[in-house]
């Protein structure tokens, strides 16, 4: 009988760690992300009816985003290295919660290296617009274009596809404002300018920030 007992209870705490491993692997990108996210909103309440920015490494890497904004109710949610999908998958834990008063959204670039087309990239922005628009029918949209980045010069070519569409889509849709930054970032020769990235060719620096702020400045809401 004794053996019988262990038997059985080793049967369980294998099973146990079993579906303990395989919810482990089955977890989906930036999960732990989004649980230190909620856990951070348990302790230290975030602002009610925040203008939201959601997206990638862009909008989590802002610098100086409270000072920058600090005539706002603004909150970041940005998650590095996400795609659209990741940003899309997420809706239920770091946008409707909120209620946000106005979306400020940077995704896409990440899409490029992996994405067929920018038709693709496109798609999947679509596919996250209408899910934001099915509990957020009315709120103010401003989508950020996808930025030409030294070190991603060989998916230029999909970044301006993937603007292009979403542009067009967007001149049909009320609330949305589509905030072209992309030319702006040129200097006058229709060139990439190294001076508005850290190292990495990738991520700006304060200096390229400042174009995005000079733009966009004028579409936030201060009510």
């Amino acid at each position: 009988m004794l053996k019988i007992f262990k038997a059985i209870a080793l049967s369980a705490a294998f099973l146990t760690l079993f579906n303990f491993n395989s919810f482990s692997q089955a977890k989906p990108a930036f999960w732990d992300d989004i649980q230190a996210i909620k856990q951070y909103d348990r302790i230290y309440a975030p602002p009610k009816n925040p203008i939201l920015f959601i997206g990638s490494s862009s909008i989590r890497l802002w610098v100086d985003f409270t000072k920058t904004f600090k005539d706002y109710t603004v909150l970041n949610r940005g998650i590095g290295g996400a795609v659209t999908a990741d940003v899309d998958r997420y809706l239920e834990d770091i946008v409707f919660p909120y209620h946000p008063k106005q979306l400020i959204i940077y995704v896409g670039e990440n899409d490029l290296i992996n994405a067929t087309s920018g038709d693709e990239v496109f798609a999947s922005f679509k596919k996250l617009y209408t899910n934001i628009r099915a509990k957020l029918p009315v709120v103010p949209i401003v989508y950020i274009a996808i930025k030409a980045s030294p070190s991603r010069v060989q998916y230029l070519a999909k970044g301006i596809k993937a603007n292009q569409l979403v542009q067009q889509f967007l001149k049909g849709e009320k609330n949305t404002v589509f905030l072209n930054i992309y030319k702006p970032m040129f200097d006058q020769k229709g060139k990439m300018q190294p001076k508005l990235f850290k190292e990495d060719m990738l991520h700006m620096n304060a200096t390229g920030y400042a174009i995005w702020n000079k733009l966009l400045i004028p579409y936030l809401l201060k009510k």
